[in-house]
């Protein structure tokens, strides 16, 4: 049995997911756990969020940025190794894929801020 907090709404719902009998959900107040529930006993992911430095040409030496969709949890450590080494150069826009495809999950890094040249 596995035991999850869900993070589909303010409730925090204490979860219970019995991985032998077909990921069976308890503890749940809505559906949203039973779907948060079987997802994180059987392919847990997570959306990044952190920042980039940025080189030059822009009032900030940060841009943030964040995955447009979950990746493996188990990649995350992987996924910033590459964000760490990701270097821009202003302009940035909020939406601008600034790594494309990470770690071939399919899931692009894309920029959270607009940084305008100065």
């Amino acid at each position: 049995m596995k035991k999850f907090i869900c993070i589909m709404c303010p409730k925090g719902c204490h979860l219970s997911v019995d991985e032998e009998n077909e990921y069976q959900v308890s503890g749940n107040s809505c559906n949203k756990g039973v779907k948060y529930g079987k997802a994180e006993a059987t392919n847990p992911i997570r959306v990044v969020t952190s920042t980039v430095v940025v080189n030059t040409g822009a009032k900030s030496a940060r841009c943030s940025v964040k995955t447009a969709d979950g990746i493996p949890k188990g990649s995350v450590k992987d996924a910033m190794k590459i964000i760490n080494r990701v270097r821009l150069q202003a302009p940035v826009s909020i939406g601008d894929v600034v790594v494309e495809n990470l770690l071939d999950t399919g899931v692009d890094l894309v920029a959270t801020s607009n940084l305008p040249e100065i």
